[in-house]
């Protein structure tokens, strides 16, 4: 009886991993997007590994950091090369 249990747990365990990290990454992609955070991770809580794919899509704003300094966080080649 212990059997199934353990293997329901690891199961568990991973799903829960995935539904945390699903929700770091589209609170990340939100706030890169320009998006509020709360917005990421309340579409990374509610639909896990879809929201990432949904935060992907999603055009990012103007003045964001998505388009000011890439998907990564490094300031783009040619942001460097106009303000020279």
């Amino acid at each position: 009886m212990t059997v199934v249990f353990a293997i329901f747990g690891v199961k568990a365990l991973w799903l829960l991993y995935i539904w945390l990290i699903s929700g770091i990454v589209c609170s990340y992609l939100a706030a890169r997007k320009g998006y509020t955070e709360r917005h990421g991770l309340a579409t990374g809580l509610l639909l896990s590994a879809i929201g990432i794919v949904i935060w992907l899509i999603i055009p990012a704003r103007a003045d964001s950091n998505w388009k000011l300094r890439g998907p990564v966080g490094r300031e783009r080649k040619s942001s460097k090369a106009a303000e020279a």
